[in-house]
């Protein structure tokens, strides 16, 4: 249970007092008035005892009285017979009590731990910022002391105090039977000692006339204290003091007392304070004479609350709020005024004084220890003879036998109850009823032994008769007494209490007295710890006729479960349900909203979903009929913010309820022009999903003329995409800055999402639109329908020097007030529970610059009676209903645009809490006006061939109203395209069918086929950084100019479809502006289908030079050529044509054709043999005009860049962990790569007939083949990546491998050349030897010291050497050792020996060659793959 501000005992005491009768008469009565109080009423607060009284036992012990309160009441003769049920006044009593008493607010927060559940129990529950709708984390937050308090209900209290005082006197018990009663009267009667007289008689007439069933009296002989009332104010005091002398006389001095009263006289004493202690009594006895008067309270509750507390069926929850809004739930105000249940006005007691309240402290006293404790005392004495004189042989008092009282009961039922309830109607007179009046008058005065022992006596007796009623009040009195003797001598007997409740109800069948018991037991066994048999208890004493008392005992159960050593919160929550539920019913709305929120408090955020909805939908009810209106739209707004797992039904019908709350709450309807939007919770909106598109679509395509993409909401952010549009903008920034990046560069964000850079305020440029996107999400399986939707937004002007009179409101500009009176709506849209997108375009303000904030969105809320489809398309609506739709229910409000930054995880402050950084992209800056350029291409290709050259044509538009300068462009493929020259190109698209992209030049026919040779620069042909200005007239394009350019093309080497994305660059002419500069993006993809493959490789020629002296080559080299069709999927294309094969180099030269095809069409594959040699010219180039140069150049540099990040990635990532081996073989590495180092490229030029629509089309295109070393084979095609193979990851340090290089790589650190005659004769007749001169030339090809040695006794044994006669030998010397300085030649005089004619195979030589000073590892053969042949002749 709860936690009281009373002990135990203090409670149980307090429930039994020893009461007292007051007659007054009608003087005494006037006298009392003055002080707007009746007597009893007057000496209420005083009726507590504050020192102790004594009193003597039969066995002339003395019994100490502690803390005695005792009860005075005035005399009310009620003639009703006594009823085992409280009276309907009697039931409104304890109603109005209990809604009287309502929690206090702004007490102190009561919040008590129970196991994970922090439960808050404070009066902040019925207000907006309830606990039972927000994280209870934060709820203790907010709890200025961290000391945990235990829950009071003092409304339980005032219930269960009222009820123990309403109880009606019963004839089975004395407890509530007067003992005493005071007889006042006034001093200024004519004979004051005539009005005791009749006074005393009217007392005697009441009691023993036999007329009044009320009051009863305890005994026959009842105190009489005589009591003089004295109005100090005027009457004679002289006179009141002989009148009371002549009443001792008579009555004795300890049977009557003289009270002087209203001391006090206004003139003297105004302003002094007297305190009134009179109030919180008087609102009760107040209630008790209102009762007849309070009407019933008003039971128009819609179904859905008298229905089971956790069932909520369709036809309940249809009910609807229009007929809760007609009762009126306010109280009356007479129930909750103190001052008006008071009965009048003025404060109480004014007419007495600080003295006279003293007076009446000590007229208490006084009654109480020479009056009421000394007739007690007698009457105990007189009871205890009166048992021992009719004991007889008996050795205890308490022991005898009904042998010797048998006569004296009289075996009748009684009328006002049942067979079954009482079974035996005691006489007054008899014997059990005398050890009863025994018990109870000890129990008054707390000799609780004495008392327990005779209720146990009685107790014998009534069971033994079968009176079960006499039996069950013993049974309740003995447990009671147990459990208040000091000292506890025995344990408490709670199965006493058990059979006692068990009796009342079910066999005396009254439930009053059955409510008395478990309240007690209840009480006595929490304070024993024993909370699970208190709640078990208390829940049996629900049912269904009373509402009230079952709320009330329910709610003490749910105390009790978490008062447990191991708390039950979840019980606890179940049973605050259904005691909200029964407080409902009994028209306790605002105790059963308390329960509901304590309730919730259990079931919020774990999953209780269907509970939480139930809770929720009653909060919102019972609020609502509170006249709590904002509370209400809180609770129905959680019902449809959470994910309901409810039926479609039921969430309309929660749907419905809450239209209408919330229509009756918003200061805002159609009729309304106030700007205060307040917060809607439907349909969601995902905050973070929120984009920002600053400046105007992208226009769609004009005929032929094809828009570039740039940037717009239907594509989806791809990080690697902005960090490649990022990288580009750099390149371009850096281009127009000399090639530095300024410090303050941002990248441009046109369109803004949560994964984009939001931490600065985005720049807009004045009069042009920002679009923003925001995605609604429908969580009900009902439709919705939003109207009028706008954004909300404040414009913040930027002004130089304002006033100091102006403040931040007056340079605001906001469209609130123009939304109030409907101007600036965007459209409808109708949706279902799905994600739906809107778009809002707003007009940046002209002519003014500075913040400009969206904050909200505003927009009208239909709800419909049919469902509706949802719409597919994302632009502006206007949502609507169906017009005949008799339900339509509008309201209006907003949703706000919260969006919160990232996660801030920079300081350790940060990765200890959650902090988010700011997100600015609602919040741009809007900027001075800035060019606007876009950009339409013409007779753009979307399919062409590998190396395939088309020309298409670009038209550049300044739209805006400032002119642009410094055009630039930058690509991904740099040698996907070139602008190429005017002056060579045609300018009009319909000239363009058939020309060709290279320049021609008549040249005579060479016998030989020789080539030409032409010199050019590579840097005439593009930027060394990749950023190609564009070729524009006078570089400027003024507001509204447009002008064309051409575009080659090229396709790709490689097959497939590529994605090249173009970004253009331009800058206002007028600098300084926040926006230094602005970009175009363009996307486009080609499909490149397969042309021709030429494969290429060289090899060092062996043969001696046989050119003229003009050559100052000191070498050559043969170049295979190999042109293969590939192109077998094209229809179209049935026959390429190579126009020519140039060579570009800054050592090579082409010198001719050795073994060309007659025909030039390739249609499958064909060969053919050029000659190369080494020579100092720049650039041996044929065809050196726009484009083919700068496809050219651009595919060289662009191959190169690629080589280099390669190269440095693979450096950087191998240079960590070098050591001298690797060093060494680095060093040897880079001298063999400078000795096969070839540095020469062809171009393949190429031309092909294609028909297409009856009309033949000429295809052009060229092909490059790198030849980078000498040996290895190139191709025109890009290799595709494969994919690497996974490697185990190695956590142990290994040594390094010993690196061994191949014979291929040191096998060109020597070059050899053999000279001899290819014809020799000799008579091998006369001389059968033939020894042949031969010279052997050896050419250091490296830069560093070689080492040589040369073996000439080897035997050939490859097939080429089979093929000859090999029978011939070296004479002579056969082993050199030579070491060649860098680049030496050195030629060596060898002699052959043949012994017959043939065909010899002179390449037999074996020549090892290393670097000096390398180990012998590095020594390799150096063979020759070209044969030397020599015919020998027999003359």
């Amino acid at each position: 249970m709860a936690q009281c501000v009373q002990s135990v005992q203090e409670f149980v005491q307090d429930s039994f007092v020893p009461m007292v009768a007051v007659l007054c008469s009608e003087e005494a009565e006037r006298v009392t008035r003055k002080n707007n109080l009746n007597f009893a009423e007057l000496l209420r607060p005083f009726c507590r005892l504050t020192s102790e009284g004594h009193i003597r036992d039969p066995n002339n012990q003395v019994q100490v009285v502690k803390n005695l309160r005792i009860c005075v009441n005035n005399v009310v003769i009620s003639p009703n017979t006594v009823s085992a049920a409280l009276s309907p006044s009697q039931c409104r009593l304890l109603n109005e009590v209990v809604l009287s008493c309502q929690p206090q607010e702004g007490a102190v927060t009561n919040v008590i731990t129970a196991g994970d559940y922090d439960l808050n129990f404070s009066d902040h529950s019925l207000k907006a910022s309830t606990p039972w709708y927000s994280a209870w984390k934060e709820t203790l937050l907010e709890v200025s002391t961290s000391k945990h308090y235990t829950a009071t209900t003092p409304w339980f209290e005032t219930y269960r105090e009222n009820f123990l005082q309403s109880m009606p006197a019963s004839d089975h018990e004395f407890l509530n039977h007067y003992l005493a009663c005071l007889l006042v009267v006034s001093s200024t009667e004519t004979v004051p000692v005539e009005h005791f007289l009749k006074l005393s008689q009217e007392q005697h007439r009441i009691q023993h006339s036999g007329e009044y069933t009320n009051p009863k009296w305890f005994i026959p002989n009842t105190l009489k204290y005589y009591v003089l009332l004295h109005d100090m104010s005027e009457g004679d005091e002289q006179r009141a003091d002989a009148v009371y002398e002549d009443m001792k006389q008579r009555y004795g001095s300890q049977g009557c007392y003289l009270l002087k009263m209203n001391s006090r006289t206004f003139s003297a004493e105004e302003d002094e304070q007297i305190p009134d202690p009179w109030s919180q009594y008087l609102q009760r006895s107040n209630l008790h004479n209102q009762v007849s008067t309070v009407p019933k309270t008003s039971s128009t509750l819609s179904n859905s609350l008298e229905n089971h507390p956790l069932q909520l069926e369709t036809a309940s929850s249809s009910g609807t709020l229009h007929t809760l809004s007609a009762v009126n739930a306010d109280l009356k105000k007479g129930a909750r005024d103190p001052e008006t249940l008071a009965g009048g006005a003025g404060s109480h007691g004014a007419c007495l004084t600080l003295n006279d309240h003293d007076h009446i402290r000590q007229f208490i006293q006084e009654f109480t220890f020479r009056g009421l404790l000394p007739h007690i005392e007698k009457n105990i004495r007189q009871l205890n003879d009166q048992l021992v004189s009719r004991k007889g042989l008996s050795r205890s008092l308490f022991t005898a036998t009904k042998k010797w009282f048998g006569g004296g009961k009289v075996p009748e039922k009684s009328i006002s109850e049942p067979k079954s309830t009482c079974g035996l109607l005691y006489p007054p007179e008899a014997p059990e009823l005398q050890i009863r009046k025994m018990a109870d008058l000890c129990f008054l005065v707390q000799h609780y032994e004495l008392a327990y022992s005779c209720y146990h006596t009685a107790k014998k007796d009534f069971l033994s008769d079968q009176a079960m009623l006499y039996a069950a009040g013993a049974l309740e009195m003995a447990a009671v007494s147990a459990f208040l003797q000091a000292g506890a001598p025995r344990p408490y007997p709670a199965h006493y209490m058990d059979t006692a409740i068990q009796t009342y109800r079910d066999v005396c069948k009254n439930m009053v007295l059955a409510e008395r018991c478990a309240l007690l037991s209840a009480e006595i066994l929490k304070s024993q710890g024993k909370y699970s048999e208190a709640a078990t208890l208390l829940i049996k004493m629900t049912s269904e006729d009373s509402d009230l008392r079952s709320a009330l005992l329910l709610e003490q159960a749910a105390h009790c479960f978490i008062n447990m050593r191991n708390p039950m919160v979840r019980k606890f929550a179940f049973h605050m349900i259904l005691a909200g539920h029964r407080f409902s019913k009994a028209g306790q709305r605002r105790h059963a909203l308390r329960c509901y929120c304590q309730a919730m408090q259990v079931y919020k955020e774990r999953g209780w979903s269907l509970a939480e909805d139930h809770i929720n939908f009653t909060i919102g009810r019972q609020s609502f009929t509170l006249r709590q209106p904002e509370n209400a739209v809180i609770a129905f707004r959680q019902i449809l913010t959470n994910d309901s797992r409810q039926t479609a039904t039921q969430q309309g019908a929660f749907l419905r309820e809450y239209l209408y709350v919330y229509k009756v709450t918003s200061p805002i309807n159609f009729c309304s022009t106030s700007t205060l939007l307040p917060q809607l919770p439907l349909p969601y909106i995902h905050s973070s999903a929120t984009r920002v598109y600053f400046g105007h679509e992208r226009r769609l395509a004009q005929g032929e003329k094809q828009a570039a993409t740039h940037v717009s909401l239907d594509q989806e952010y791809d990080q690697d995409l902005a960090a490649m549009w990022c990288h580009l903008e750099e390149q371009l920034v850096a281009a127009a800055n000399r090639g530095i990046v300024p410090v303050n560069f941002q990248t441009t964000q046109c369109c803004l999402n949560s994964q984009t850079d939001n931490l600065r305020h985005p720049l807009a440029v004045v009069e042009e639109p920002i679009i923003v996107e925001v995605t609604f999400r429908n969580p009900l399986k009902v439709s919705l329908s939003l109207s009028n939707l706008s954004l909300v937004w404040r414009f913040t002007a930027d002004c130089a020097s304002p006033s100091k009179e102006k403040t931040t409101e007056e340079l605001s500009i906001t469209n609130e007030e123009n939304l109030a009176l409907g101007v600036g709506n965007l459209g409808k849209f109708p949706f279902k529970n799905c994600d739906c997108f809107l778009i809002c375009c707003i007009d940046a303000i002209k002519n003014k610059t500075k913040n400009f904030m969206i904050r909200s969105i505003s927009f009208y809320s239909c709800r419909l009676h049919r469902k509706m489809t949802l719409s597919q398309q994302s632009v502006d609506f206007f949502l609507s209903t169906d017009q005949q739709t008799s339900d339509l229910m509008v309201v209006r409000g907003r949703q706000e645009l919260k969006i919160r930054g990232p996660r801030l995880n920079q300081t350790k402050e940060d990765k200890m809490s959650v902090r988010h950084g700011p997100d600015l992209r609602l919040d741009p800056i809007i900027t001075p006006p800035m060019p606007l350029m876009e950009v339409f291409f013409l007779q753009f290709p979307t399919a062409l061939l590998c190396g395939e050259i088309r020309k298409a044509y670009v038209e550049f538009c300044n739209v805006s109203s400032v002119a642009l300068c410094g055009l630039r462009v930058v690509s991904t493929h740099p040698d996907f395209f070139t602008f190429g020259s005017q002056a060579t190109t045609p300018l009009s698209p319909t000239s363009a069918e058939n020309c060709s992209a290279y320049k021609t030049l008549a040249t005579a026919p060479e016998p030989g086929l020789v080539a030409s040779e032409i010199l050019v620069s590579a840097e005439d042909f593009s930027q060394s950084s990749g950023v190609m200005e564009i070729p524009i007239d006078g570089c400027t394009l003024q507001p509204g100019e447009s002008t064309q350019l051409p575009l080659w093309l090229r396709g790709p080497d490689q097959e497939g479809v590529h994605e090249i994305n173009f970004l253009f660059y331009y800058e206002s002419t007028s600098k300084g502006n926040k926006i230094s500069h602005r970009v175009l993006r363009h996307t486009v993809f080609i499909c490149a289908s397969r042309s021709l493959s030429v494969q290429a490789s060289a090899c060092r020629s062996s043969v001696p030079l046989h050119h003229s002296l003009d050559d100052k080559g000191d070498g050559g080299a043969m170049v295979f050529i190999d042109v293969e069709n590939i192109n077998t999927s094209e229809a179209g294309v049935r026959e390429f044509h190579i126009v020519q094969v140039s060579s570009s180099s800054q050592h090579w030269r082409l010198h001719k054709c050795i073994n060309p095809a007659k025909d030039k069409g390739v249609s499958g594959t064909q060969s053919c043999l050029f000659d190369f040699f080494h020579g100092l010219l720049s650039l041996f180039f044929i065809n050196s005009s726009t484009p083919c140069g700068d496809f050219f150049f651009r595919g060289c540099r662009t191959s190169e860049s690629q080589q280099v990040d390669v190269a440095s990635s693979r450096t950087s990532s191998s240079s960590k962990k070098q050591g001298p081996t690797e060093n060494r073989a680095s060093a040897i590495a880079n001298i063999v790569k400078k000795c096969n180092e070839l540095d020469l490229n062809i171009i393949v030029i190429w031309k092909a007939y294609v028909v297409e629509d009856n009309k033949q089309l000429i295809l052009e295109g060229q092909l490059h083949v790198a030849l980078q070393t000498i040996g290895k084979e190139a191709s025109s095609l890009t290799p595709r990546e494969e994919t690497q193979e996974m490697v185990l990851l190695k956590f142990k340090s290994e040594f390094p491998p010993i690196v061994v290089l191949p014979p291929a790589e040191l096998s060109q650190l020597i070059k050899t050349n053999l000279h001899y005659p290819e014809t020799y004769t000799h008579p091998f007749v006369q001389d059968s030897l033939c020894v042949v001169p031969v010279t052997l030339t050896l050419s250091n090809c490296s830069l560093a010291q070689v080492d040589v040695i040369i073996d000439l006794r080897h035997k050939s044994t490859s097939p080429e050497s089979m093929e000859v006669h090999s029978s011939f030998t070296w004479v002579g010397q056969t082993q050199y050792k030579l070491q060649l300085k860098p680049q030496e030649v050195l030629c060596l005089t060898l002699r052959a020996c043949f012994l017959q004619a043939g065909v010899y195979n002179l390449n037999t030589p074996r020549v090892f060659a290393k670097p000096t000073g390398q180990g012998a590892m590095c020594e390799t053969s150096q063979q020759t793959s070209i044969p030397a042949l020599i015919i020998i002749n027999n003359a």
